[in-house]
């Protein structure tokens, strides 16, 4: 085992995957000598080469069509989007053709070895174009798997599971959390399931649902609501898509209540979708509507940046009116 933060830890991820296959190629706008502007690529190039880790024009839309057009002729292509918020004009080459690529052939050929990394969500004062939460767009996309980690343990196995996996993965990484903490991660070789949600706390009497930089804030919720005598049961989804309906449901089923918290507006959040889905599968045993705490409707604000995200004393108010209802 070995103390790491998260970009050490997806560094480590990279480093063991490209150490196991030589298929595993490594590029992006400045991921080179450079290391990406978080550095995640750090050493790369000098250890792999620059025909294996190397920058690319800064066109979105041609990272990601170089991707497919590699990851189509059987190499195992993880490309680097700067950030999250500039994946749009890739967001053709994503939904068109890497999901859409298999089906159009009748899974003659298929583009499945391509990983997508990018960090996403705010916390750093980054504004508009630096912080937004994306996800809920590629969860439209029927042939995408969309995965994100709270901490680097889960931030290695998931991204080493996402580049093995025979479907293309977009691979969020909270951008806050990069450098916020260290946890212990093996320093060896091994994959966490993509879409399978963890119960990280066990409880009693409400649902707390979250993923990526959320799950740190569901916890100081659920310290606060410990203290006024209510157990969370607190679930990381881990994959966004799929996701994990069961061991929601199975736990709302349990308690009978659920909050869900993440960093994206509330309207057509995928919040929205899994309150959907488990209101159809727990009805009957719901003691209260299904609370979501989410970012605002609202461009991201720079100066408004902790009054825009869904921290833990908004999530500990909800948790109160779910449960009082």
């Amino acid at each position: 085992m070995a103390e790491m933060n998260l970009l050490q830890a997806i560094n480590s991820a990279l480093d063991t995957a490209m150490a196991a296959d030589d298929k595993v190629i490594c590029f992006g706008e400045d991921v080179g000598v450079f290391g990406g502007v978080f550095r995640a690529t750090s050493h790369l190039q000098e250890k792999y080469g620059r025909d294996r880790c190397f920058n690319t024009p800064l066109v979105e839309q041609g990272i990601i069509g170089f991707a497919n057009g590699l990851a189509a002729q059987g190499s195992v292509p993880v490309a680097e989007i700067q950030f999250a918020d500039y994946i749009f004009p890739a967001f053709d080459q994503i939904v068109n053709e890497t999901a859409k690529f298999r089906y159009r052939s009748g899974n003659l050929f298929d583009v499945g070895g391509l990983t997508i990394r990018t960090p996403y969500g705010g916390g750093i004062a980054g504004g508009h174009y630096h912080s937004q939460s994306p996800e809920a767009y590629f969860a439209h996309t029927p042939g995408l798997k969309v995965v994100v980690p709270r901490n680097p343990h889960q931030a290695k196995g998931l991204l080493l599971a996402s580049i093995r996996d025979p479907n293309p993965v977009l691979f969020l990484e909270p951008k806050r959390l990069y450098r916020a903490a260290v946890g212990e991660v093996p320093d060896e070789d091994y994959e966490l399931p993509l879409g399978e949600a963890e119960i990280t706390q066990a409880g009693s009497d409400i649902t707390l649902l979250a993923w990526g930089a959320q799950m740190e804030v569901l916890g100081k919720a659920a310290e606060l609501a410990e203290k006024a005598g209510i157990s969370c049961e607190i679930i990381d989804l881990r994959s966004i898509l799929p996701w994990d309906v069961e061991t929601v449901a199975e736990s709302v089923l349990k308690t009978g209540r659920l909050v869900i918290s993440h960093e994206a507006p509330l309207t057509g959040g995928f919040a929205a979708e899994i309150a959907a889905t488990i209101q159809s599968r727990c009805f009957l045993y719901l003691e209260s509507p299904i609370a979501r705490v989410t970012g605002l409707d609202t461009p991201f604000p720079l100066t408004l940046e902790k009054e825009y995200l869904p921290d833990h004393l908004k999530i500990f108010e909800a948790i109160k009116a779910t449960i009082d209802y």
